[in-house]
């Protein structure tokens, strides 16, 4: 499993994310304090509080395509 924070402050940022990792087979989870939404829910994100960065968890070891595909969200 690897952690990164992403940070999600637009509407339009969030739609990119759900698109990106949506084309990947991995299971994916966003937390927020103690609040975990499926990463791949774009209703799911909406519902966390984007203001502050959200730890991405993704439940595979070899993953560095998807982080490639989303450095723009790394915080």
């Amino acid at each position: 499993m690897k952690s990164v924070n992403i940070k999600l402050s637009l509407a339009e940022n969030v739609k990119t994310f759900v698109n990106a990792v949506n084309r990947y087979p991995y299971d994916m989870d966003l937390r927020a304090g103690r609040h975990v939404v499926d990463a791949k829910s774009i209703l799911g994100i909406f519902s966390l509080d984007l203001s502050k960065p959200i730890t991405l968890e993704v439940y595979a070891d070899d993953c560095d395509d998807l982080l490639n595909d989303i450095k723009s969200f790394l915080a």
